[in-house]
């Protein structure tokens, strides 16, 4: 009697311990939430080059001008929080054709700049106070944090509905999430930018940047309970 009743526990232990591994039915899915806006901001980096036999000289021709661009900067008002110092370098050069050395010194310079309206002032600025390259622009949003509020919004109720659509064919229904997962990316539209051969023309007014429209993306990955 007592190999009988140790018996049924062990099969009430192993039935029970099956139930709690047994994984839980769910229904998996991938829902995006893609919110579109037309930026507000650029960032603009420039960058200063200058050349020569000396060192010490070249060195100091680019801080002078560095100093000029970022004089002429704080004169447009622009915070001090929205211009950046990308990188700084002093390189020596051989130039084989002459047999000879030289130095290149190059600082690289990121302007945020907050309102699009003066983007043409700027440049000619900038242009005027000596840098020689304009490396590229970015484009974003002031209200970024709101939009990826609402992508993230827009990216669940996505998953929901394609979760109910699953279920319902089974003639079932979804439970609560249980795991949740969020990537998010923006996409910036290519920008339109001016090109060298553009400023000596900018006191014509013409437009020489187009903004486009960004994207800001978020996708989230859902488990739901299958009833």
């Amino acid at each position: 009697m007592k190999k009988k009743s140790a018996l049924f526990v062990v099969l009430l232990t192993t039935l029970f311990m099956t139930a709690q591994t047994q994984p839980l039915p769910t229904v998996d899915v991938t829902g995006k939430g893609i919110v579109r806006v037309v930026p507000d901001e650029v960032t603009i980096t420039v960058r200063i080059e200058n050349t020569g036999t000396n060192a010490k000289e070249v060195k100091q021709e680019n801080d002078r001008i560095v100093n000029e661009v970022l004089s002429f900067v704080k004169r447009m008002k622009i915070s001090d929080k929205d211009v950046s110092t990308q990188y700084i370098r002093l390189n020596k050069n051989y130039e084989y054709n002459t047999k000879t050395y030289n130095y290149a010194a190059n600082q690289s310079i990121a302007i945020k700049l907050r309102k699009l309206k003066d983007y043409e002032e700027l440049m000619d600025g900038l242009l005027e106070s000596g840098i020689n390259r304009i490396d590229g622009i970015s484009f974003s949003a002031s209200n970024k944090d709101e939009l990826e509020s609402e992508a993230r919004k827009k990216a669940v109720a996505n998953a929901k509905t394609k979760a109910e659509e699953y279920a319902r064919v089974l003639d079932q229904t979804i439970g609560k999430a249980i795991s949740i997962s969020e990537y998010r990316a923006s996409n910036a539209p290519s920008p339109m930018y001016r090109t060298m051969a553009m400023d000596s023309q900018a006191s014509a007014g013409q437009q020489t940047i187009a903004a486009g429209e960004m994207e800001i993306i978020v996708t989230v990955n859902i488990s739901f309970l299958l009833n």
